[in-house]
Protein backbone atom coordinates (compact mmCIF):
# COMPACT_ATOMS: atom_id res chain seq x y z
CA UNK A 1 0.00 0.00 0.00
CA UNK A 2 1.39 3.55 -1.14
CA UNK A 3 2.02 6.14 1.16
CA UNK A 4 -0.21 8.43 0.13
CA UNK A 5 -3.02 5.82 -0.19
CA UNK A 6 -2.28 4.85 3.30
CA UNK A 7 -2.25 8.41 4.82
CA UNK A 8 -5.62 9.81 2.81
CA UNK A 9 -7.14 6.08 4.22
CA UNK A 10 -6.24 6.89 7.73
CA UNK A 11 -7.37 10.24 7.67
CA UNK A 12 -10.41 9.30 6.57
CA UNK A 13 -10.89 6.06 8.87
CA UNK A 14 -10.22 8.78 11.90
CA UNK A 15 -12.74 11.37 10.53
CA UNK A 16 -14.77 8.88 10.70
CA UNK A 17 -14.22 7.06 14.01
CA UNK A 18 -15.20 10.76 15.40
CA UNK A 19 -18.30 10.86 14.00
CA UNK A 20 -18.85 7.66 15.37
CA UNK A 21 -17.89 7.82 18.65
CA UNK A 22 -20.56 10.62 19.07
CA UNK A 23 -22.87 8.79 17.52
CA UNK A 24 -24.02 5.46 19.18
CA UNK A 25 -26.98 3.13 18.09
CA UNK A 26 -29.18 2.64 21.13
CA UNK A 27 -31.37 -0.24 21.17
CA UNK A 28 -34.54 2.04 20.76
CA UNK A 29 -32.92 3.34 17.45
CA UNK A 30 -33.64 0.56 14.95
CA UNK A 31 -34.84 0.00 11.80
CA UNK A 32 -37.41 -2.98 10.52
CA UNK A 33 -36.49 -4.57 7.53
CA UNK A 34 -38.81 -3.35 4.72
CA UNK A 35 -40.86 -5.66 2.09
CA UNK A 36 -40.96 -9.41 1.99
CA UNK A 37 -37.50 -9.77 3.98
CA UNK A 38 -39.11 -8.32 7.07
CA UNK A 39 -42.06 -10.30 6.97
CA UNK A 40 -40.58 -13.70 6.34
CA UNK A 41 -38.17 -12.81 9.75
CA UNK A 42 -41.68 -12.76 11.68
CA UNK A 43 -42.85 -15.23 10.10
CA UNK A 44 -44.56 -17.79 12.46
CA UNK A 45 -44.32 -21.28 11.68
CA UNK A 46 -46.73 -22.93 14.50
CA UNK A 47 -49.88 -24.04 12.25
CA UNK A 48 -48.23 -24.60 8.66
CA UNK A 49 -46.09 -27.57 9.08
CA UNK A 50 -45.86 -31.00 11.51
CA UNK A 51 -42.79 -32.61 11.86
CA UNK A 52 -42.46 -36.25 13.27
CA UNK A 53 -39.03 -36.87 15.06
CA UNK A 54 -37.86 -40.76 14.87
CA UNK A 55 -36.78 -42.27 18.13
CA UNK A 56 -33.32 -43.59 17.75
CA UNK A 57 -31.12 -45.69 19.64
CA UNK A 58 -29.23 -43.11 22.14
CA UNK A 59 -25.91 -44.20 20.55
CA UNK A 60 -26.81 -41.81 17.66
CA UNK A 61 -27.14 -39.04 19.76
CA UNK A 62 -27.68 -38.77 23.53
CA UNK A 63 -24.30 -41.51 24.17
CA UNK A 64 -22.11 -38.84 22.17
CA UNK A 65 -22.92 -36.50 24.09
CA UNK A 66 -22.52 -37.98 27.17
CA UNK A 67 -19.61 -39.25 26.03
CA UNK A 68 -18.02 -35.81 25.22
CA UNK A 69 -19.76 -32.46 26.59
CA UNK A 70 -17.55 -30.28 24.45
CA UNK A 71 -20.02 -31.16 21.39
CA UNK A 72 -22.54 -28.58 23.07
CA UNK A 73 -20.35 -25.64 22.90
CA UNK A 74 -18.65 -26.34 19.17
CA UNK A 75 -20.02 -24.10 16.43
CA UNK A 76 -21.76 -27.52 15.00
CA UNK A 77 -23.89 -27.93 17.68
CA UNK A 78 -27.03 -26.85 15.92
CA UNK A 79 -27.76 -30.25 15.22
CA UNK A 80 -27.95 -31.46 18.78
CA UNK A 81 -30.26 -27.95 19.76
CA UNK A 82 -32.61 -28.36 17.00
CA UNK A 83 -33.17 -32.29 18.09
CA UNK A 84 -33.65 -30.81 21.41
CA UNK A 85 -36.21 -28.23 20.41
CA UNK A 86 -38.17 -30.62 18.14
CA UNK A 87 -38.82 -32.86 21.25
CA UNK A 88 -40.94 -30.04 22.99
CA UNK A 89 -41.94 -27.81 19.65
CA UNK A 90 -45.21 -27.03 18.80
CA UNK A 91 -45.12 -28.53 15.54
CA UNK A 92 -44.22 -32.03 16.65
CA UNK A 93 -46.05 -34.65 16.17
CA UNK A 94 -46.62 -38.27 17.26
CA UNK A 95 -48.76 -39.45 14.62
CA UNK A 96 -46.31 -40.02 12.02
CA UNK A 97 -49.46 -40.33 8.98
CA UNK A 98 -50.10 -37.03 9.74
CA UNK A 99 -46.49 -35.17 9.60
CA UNK A 100 -45.19 -33.06 6.88
CA UNK A 101 -41.72 -33.48 7.21
CA UNK A 102 -39.90 -36.34 8.87
CA UNK A 103 -36.47 -35.31 11.36
CA UNK A 104 -33.59 -38.05 11.92
CA UNK A 105 -31.85 -36.70 15.02
CA UNK A 106 -28.16 -37.85 14.53
CA UNK A 107 -24.79 -35.85 15.59
CA UNK A 108 -22.53 -36.89 13.02
CA UNK A 109 -20.32 -34.19 14.40
CA UNK A 110 -19.79 -35.39 17.45
CA UNK A 111 -16.82 -37.11 17.04
CA UNK A 112 -14.17 -34.69 18.22
CA UNK A 113 -10.46 -34.60 18.28
CA UNK A 114 -8.71 -33.76 21.47
CA UNK A 115 -8.28 -30.49 20.20
CA UNK A 116 -12.17 -29.99 19.93
CA UNK A 117 -12.31 -30.19 15.88
CA UNK A 118 -14.87 -33.17 14.52
CA UNK A 119 -13.58 -36.10 12.89
CA UNK A 120 -14.67 -36.18 9.33
CA UNK A 121 -13.92 -39.83 8.67
CA UNK A 122 -16.53 -41.61 10.98
CA UNK A 123 -19.49 -39.09 10.04
CA UNK A 124 -20.53 -40.68 6.19
CA UNK A 125 -21.28 -43.62 8.48
CA UNK A 126 -22.93 -42.55 11.08
CA UNK A 127 -25.45 -40.72 9.06
CA UNK A 128 -25.51 -44.02 6.85
CA UNK A 129 -26.31 -46.55 9.91
CA UNK A 130 -29.09 -44.02 10.85
CA UNK A 131 -30.91 -43.82 7.69
CA UNK A 132 -30.32 -47.49 7.81
CA UNK A 133 -32.54 -47.76 10.31
CA UNK A 134 -35.03 -45.67 10.05
CA UNK A 135 -35.71 -47.36 6.37
CA UNK A 136 -35.93 -50.84 8.29
CA UNK A 137 -37.86 -49.60 11.15
CA UNK A 138 -40.16 -47.51 9.41
CA UNK A 139 -41.94 -46.73 6.07
CA UNK A 140 -41.99 -43.05 5.42
CA UNK A 141 -38.00 -43.41 4.03
CA UNK A 142 -38.99 -46.07 1.45
CA UNK A 143 -42.16 -43.87 -0.26
CA UNK A 144 -40.30 -40.73 -0.84
CA UNK A 145 -36.82 -42.07 -0.57
CA UNK A 146 -36.34 -39.43 1.80
CA UNK A 147 -37.39 -37.00 -0.11
CA UNK A 148 -39.44 -35.28 3.10
CA UNK A 149 -37.49 -35.62 5.49
CA UNK A 150 -34.09 -33.22 6.62
CA UNK A 151 -31.02 -33.48 8.70
CA UNK A 152 -29.02 -31.01 10.21
CA UNK A 153 -25.68 -31.40 8.89
CA UNK A 154 -23.32 -28.72 10.03
CA UNK A 155 -19.83 -30.03 8.97
CA UNK A 156 -17.63 -27.76 7.46
CA UNK A 157 -18.94 -28.74 3.96
CA UNK A 158 -22.02 -30.49 5.07
CA UNK A 159 -23.29 -33.77 3.87
CA UNK A 160 -19.61 -33.81 2.04
CA UNK A 161 -17.95 -34.49 5.12
CA UNK A 162 -14.61 -33.56 5.02
CA UNK A 163 -12.96 -30.01 6.03
CA UNK A 164 -10.98 -29.81 3.20
CA UNK A 165 -12.57 -28.73 0.24
CA UNK A 166 -10.76 -30.29 -2.22
CA UNK A 167 -11.55 -33.78 -0.64
CA UNK A 168 -15.26 -32.34 -0.01
CA UNK A 169 -16.00 -32.01 -3.50
CA UNK A 170 -14.10 -35.57 -4.40
CA UNK A 171 -16.47 -37.05 -1.93
CA UNK A 172 -19.76 -35.23 -3.23
CA UNK A 173 -22.78 -35.09 -1.02
CA UNK A 174 -23.48 -38.44 0.27
CA UNK A 175 -25.43 -40.29 -1.86
CA UNK A 176 -28.61 -41.36 0.47
CA UNK A 177 -29.08 -37.95 0.98
CA UNK A 178 -29.59 -36.71 -1.94
CA UNK A 179 -33.40 -36.58 -2.14
CA UNK A 180 -33.57 -35.22 0.95
CA UNK A 181 -33.52 -31.31 2.65
CA UNK A 182 -30.45 -30.82 4.01
CA UNK A 183 -29.94 -27.96 6.99
CA UNK A 184 -26.31 -26.76 6.42
CA UNK A 185 -24.21 -24.26 7.71
CA UNK A 186 -22.30 -24.71 4.35
CA UNK A 187 -23.45 -22.46 1.45
CA UNK A 188 -21.47 -21.48 -1.39
CA UNK A 189 -22.97 -20.85 -4.87
CA UNK A 190 -22.69 -23.42 -7.45
CA UNK A 191 -20.78 -25.63 -5.26
CA UNK A 192 -21.27 -29.72 -5.38
CA UNK A 193 -21.56 -29.79 -1.70
CA UNK A 194 -24.69 -27.36 -1.72
CA UNK A 195 -28.06 -29.03 -3.59
CA UNK A 196 -30.62 -27.08 -4.40
CA UNK A 197 -33.26 -26.45 -1.49
CA UNK A 198 -30.86 -26.51 1.29
CA UNK A 199 -31.77 -24.50 4.06
CA UNK A 200 -28.63 -22.10 5.15
CA UNK A 201 -28.17 -21.51 8.80
CA UNK A 202 -25.91 -19.80 11.27
CA UNK A 203 -23.17 -22.09 12.70
CA UNK A 204 -24.04 -22.37 16.78
CA UNK A 205 -22.69 -19.56 18.73
CA UNK A 206 -23.29 -19.71 22.94
CA UNK A 207 -26.28 -17.40 23.18
CA UNK A 208 -26.27 -16.89 27.15
CA UNK A 209 -22.29 -16.74 27.18
CA UNK A 210 -22.59 -13.82 24.63
CA UNK A 211 -25.34 -12.13 26.61
CA UNK A 212 -23.55 -12.04 29.68
CA UNK A 213 -20.64 -9.92 27.67
CA UNK A 214 -22.80 -7.41 26.51
CA UNK A 215 -21.35 -3.43 27.16
CA UNK A 216 -23.40 -0.24 28.04
CA UNK A 217 -25.54 0.58 25.14
CA UNK A 218 -23.83 4.04 25.04
CA UNK A 219 -20.48 2.34 24.74
CA UNK A 220 -18.38 4.58 21.72
CA UNK A 221 -17.22 2.16 18.76
CA UNK A 222 -13.75 3.66 18.90
CA UNK A 223 -12.08 0.37 16.47
CA UNK A 224 -12.18 0.76 13.48
CA UNK A 225 -11.44 -2.74 11.61
CA UNK A 226 -11.42 -5.96 14.47
CA UNK A 227 -10.25 -9.17 13.90
CA UNK A 228 -8.98 -12.00 16.14
CA UNK A 229 -8.30 -15.11 14.30
CA UNK A 230 -5.97 -17.49 12.46
CA UNK A 231 -4.16 -15.81 9.32
CA UNK A 232 -2.56 -19.43 8.63
CA UNK A 233 -2.83 -23.06 9.50
CA UNK A 234 0.55 -24.06 8.93
CA UNK A 235 -0.09 -27.80 10.67
CA UNK A 236 -3.22 -28.62 7.86
CA UNK A 237 -1.61 -26.33 5.06
CA UNK A 238 2.13 -26.00 5.79
CA UNK A 239 2.80 -24.19 2.37
CA UNK A 240 0.12 -21.53 2.85
CA UNK A 241 -2.16 -20.30 0.26
CA UNK A 242 -4.50 -23.43 0.55
CA UNK A 243 -6.22 -22.16 3.71
CA UNK A 244 -9.01 -20.06 3.10
CA UNK A 245 -7.60 -19.40 -0.52
CA UNK A 246 -5.07 -16.85 0.81
CA UNK A 247 -7.61 -14.30 2.10
CA UNK A 248 -6.57 -14.37 5.33
CA UNK A 249 -2.88 -14.33 4.60
CA UNK A 250 -3.59 -11.54 2.71
CA UNK A 251 -5.31 -9.63 5.46
CA UNK A 252 -2.34 -10.20 7.71
CA UNK A 253 0.99 -9.02 5.07
CA UNK A 254 -1.41 -5.72 4.31
CA UNK A 255 -2.56 -4.48 7.37
CA UNK A 256 -0.73 -6.09 10.35
CA UNK A 257 0.97 -2.82 10.86
CA UNK A 258 -2.09 -0.53 9.97
CA UNK A 259 -3.49 1.58 12.94
CA UNK A 260 -7.03 1.55 11.40
CA UNK A 261 -7.04 -2.23 12.01
CA UNK A 262 -6.76 -4.13 15.20
CA UNK A 263 -6.12 -7.74 14.40
CA UNK A 264 -4.82 -10.49 15.80
CA UNK A 265 -4.11 -14.05 16.07
CA UNK A 266 -4.39 -13.42 20.20
CA UNK A 267 -7.99 -14.61 21.53
CA UNK A 268 -8.57 -12.36 24.86
CA UNK A 269 -11.35 -12.32 27.15
CA UNK A 270 -12.43 -8.63 26.04
CA UNK A 271 -13.16 -10.64 22.50
CA UNK A 272 -16.64 -10.18 22.96
CA UNK A 273 -16.68 -6.66 24.42
CA UNK A 274 -13.87 -5.73 22.01
CA UNK A 275 -16.24 -6.25 19.22
CA UNK A 276 -19.30 -3.95 20.10
CA UNK A 277 -16.26 -1.78 20.21
CA UNK A 278 -15.69 -2.02 16.71
CA UNK A 279 -17.47 -0.20 13.30
CA UNK A 280 -16.35 -3.28 11.22
CA UNK A 281 -15.70 -6.75 12.09
CA UNK A 282 -13.91 -9.02 8.94
CA UNK A 283 -16.01 -12.19 8.56
CA UNK A 284 -13.19 -13.93 6.30
CA UNK A 285 -13.29 -17.67 4.98
CA UNK A 286 -11.20 -20.08 6.32
CA UNK A 287 -11.39 -23.65 5.09
CA UNK A 288 -15.10 -23.36 4.32
CA UNK A 289 -16.53 -19.80 3.63
CA UNK A 290 -18.75 -19.58 6.69
CA UNK A 291 -17.86 -18.78 10.18
CA UNK A 292 -19.44 -17.88 13.79
CA UNK A 293 -17.83 -14.52 13.66
CA UNK A 294 -20.91 -13.74 11.27
CA UNK A 295 -22.91 -14.60 13.99
CA UNK A 296 -21.16 -12.39 16.84
CA UNK A 297 -21.10 -9.65 14.63
CA UNK A 298 -24.58 -9.66 14.17
CA UNK A 299 -25.50 -9.74 17.73
CA UNK A 300 -23.21 -7.23 18.44
CA UNK A 301 -23.86 -4.84 15.94
CA UNK A 302 -20.60 -4.74 14.79
CA UNK A 303 -21.12 -4.41 10.30
CA UNK A 304 -19.83 -7.73 9.43
CA UNK A 305 -17.05 -7.58 6.22
CA UNK A 306 -17.74 -10.56 4.58
CA UNK A 307 -15.05 -12.12 2.35
CA UNK A 308 -16.03 -15.22 1.20
CA UNK A 309 -16.48 -15.14 -2.41
CA UNK A 310 -19.80 -16.89 -3.68
CA UNK A 311 -21.04 -17.79 -0.26
CA UNK A 312 -24.52 -18.14 0.30
CA UNK A 313 -25.59 -16.43 3.84
CA UNK A 314 -28.08 -17.99 6.57
CA UNK A 315 -31.81 -17.55 6.11
CA UNK A 316 -31.25 -15.42 3.11
CA UNK A 317 -34.95 -14.73 2.18
CA UNK A 318 -35.03 -13.54 5.86
CA UNK A 319 -32.17 -11.49 6.29
CA UNK A 320 -31.28 -8.37 4.31
CA UNK A 321 -27.39 -9.23 3.98
CA UNK A 322 -26.28 -6.89 1.19
CA UNK A 323 -28.31 -4.21 3.52
CA UNK A 324 -26.53 -4.98 7.49
CA UNK A 325 -22.87 -5.74 5.25
CA UNK A 326 -19.90 -5.30 3.53
CA UNK A 327 -19.28 -7.73 0.71
CA UNK A 328 -15.44 -7.54 -0.27
CA UNK A 329 -14.00 -10.12 -2.97
CA UNK A 330 -10.86 -11.99 -1.93
CA UNK A 331 -8.66 -10.61 -4.12
CA UNK A 332 -9.62 -7.28 -3.61
CA UNK A 333 -8.36 -7.77 0.17
CA UNK A 334 -5.15 -5.73 -0.43
CA UNK A 335 -7.70 -2.35 -0.97
CA UNK A 336 -10.02 -3.23 2.08
CA UNK A 337 -8.38 0.30 3.98
CA UNK A 338 -9.33 2.00 0.69
CA UNK A 339 -13.27 0.30 0.49
CA UNK A 340 -14.30 0.92 4.16
CA UNK A 341 -13.21 4.13 4.50
CA UNK A 342 -15.16 5.07 1.28
CA UNK A 343 -18.47 3.94 2.78
CA UNK A 344 -20.32 7.23 3.83
CA UNK A 345 -21.45 8.23 7.21
CA UNK A 346 -25.26 7.45 6.65
CA UNK A 347 -24.97 4.01 4.73
CA UNK A 348 -22.93 2.97 7.95
CA UNK A 349 -25.25 4.23 10.62
CA UNK A 350 -28.19 2.72 8.87
CA UNK A 351 -26.29 -0.38 8.61
CA UNK A 352 -26.38 -0.02 12.55
CA UNK A 353 -29.54 0.64 12.61
CA UNK A 354 -30.87 -2.41 10.82
CA UNK A 355 -28.19 -4.50 12.81
CA UNK A 356 -29.80 -2.83 16.25
CA UNK A 357 -33.25 -4.33 15.28
CA UNK A 358 -33.59 -7.46 17.87
CA UNK A 359 -35.40 -10.02 15.33
CA UNK A 360 -32.30 -9.57 13.23
CA UNK A 361 -30.23 -10.39 16.22
CA UNK A 362 -32.80 -13.35 17.54
CA UNK A 363 -32.65 -15.03 13.96
CA UNK A 364 -29.14 -16.40 14.18
CA UNK A 365 -29.15 -17.21 17.63
CA UNK A 366 -30.03 -20.83 18.79
CA UNK A 367 -31.63 -20.24 22.51
CA UNK A 368 -32.21 -22.56 25.12
CA UNK A 369 -35.48 -22.06 25.70
CA UNK A 370 -36.71 -21.27 22.33
CA UNK A 371 -37.62 -18.24 21.44
CA UNK A 372 -39.95 -16.02 19.13
CA UNK A 373 -38.44 -15.93 16.01
CA UNK A 374 -35.20 -17.36 16.57
CA UNK A 375 -32.90 -19.62 14.36
CA UNK A 376 -35.02 -22.38 15.51
CA UNK A 377 -38.28 -20.97 13.98
CA UNK A 378 -36.15 -19.74 10.72
CA UNK A 379 -35.45 -23.48 10.18
CA UNK A 380 -38.88 -24.06 10.51
CA UNK A 381 -40.44 -21.13 8.39
CA UNK A 382 -37.78 -22.62 5.58
CA UNK A 383 -39.58 -26.11 5.76
CA UNK A 384 -42.81 -24.59 5.80
CA UNK A 385 -42.78 -22.80 2.44
CA UNK A 386 -41.54 -25.91 0.66
CA UNK A 387 -45.02 -27.70 1.10
CA UNK A 388 -47.21 -29.08 0.12
CA UNK A 389 -44.31 -31.70 -1.37
CA UNK A 390 -44.50 -32.28 -5.13
CA UNK A 391 -46.87 -35.59 -6.13
CA UNK A 392 -43.43 -36.40 -8.04
CA UNK A 393 -41.35 -37.32 -4.15
CA UNK A 394 -43.76 -40.24 -3.73
CA UNK A 395 -42.36 -43.13 -5.59
CA UNK A 396 -43.75 -45.34 -7.61
CA UNK A 397 -44.10 -49.30 -6.60
CA UNK A 398 -41.14 -50.80 -7.49
CA UNK A 399 -39.40 -47.69 -8.30
CA UNK A 400 -35.70 -47.16 -6.81
CA UNK A 401 -34.17 -43.54 -6.39
CA UNK A 402 -30.87 -44.25 -4.46
CA UNK A 403 -28.08 -46.56 -5.17
CA UNK A 404 -27.25 -48.04 -1.62
CA UNK A 405 -23.72 -48.53 -2.25
CA UNK A 406 -22.66 -45.64 -4.02
CA UNK A 407 -19.70 -44.39 -2.54
CA UNK A 408 -15.93 -44.16 -1.38
CA UNK A 409 -15.46 -47.66 0.20
CA UNK A 410 -14.95 -46.57 3.48
CA UNK A 411 -18.36 -44.76 4.19
CA UNK A 412 -20.07 -48.57 3.64
CA UNK A 413 -18.22 -50.40 6.50
CA UNK A 414 -20.76 -51.14 9.74
CA UNK A 415 -20.70 -48.51 11.86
Amino acid sequence: MGKPRAMVALAAALALLLSCSGVVVRGQDTERIEGSAGDVLEDDPVGRLKVYVYELPTKYNKKMVAKDSRCLSHMFAAEIFMHRFLLSSAIRTMNPEEADWFYTPVYTTCDLTPWGHPLPFKSPRIMRSAVQFISSHWPYWNRTAGADHFFVVPHDFGACFHYQEEKAIERGILPLLRRATLVQTFGQKDHVCLKEGSINIPPYAPPQKMKTHLVPPETPRSIFVYFRGLFYDTANDPEGGYYARGARASVWENFKNNPLFDISTDHPPTYYEDMQRAIFCLCPLGWAPWSPRLVEAVVFGCIPVIIADDIVLPFADAIPWDEIGVFVAEDDVPKLDTILTSIPMEVILRKQRLLANPSMKQAMLFPQPAQPGDAFHQILNGLARKLPHSKSVYLTPGQKALNWTQGPKGDLKPW
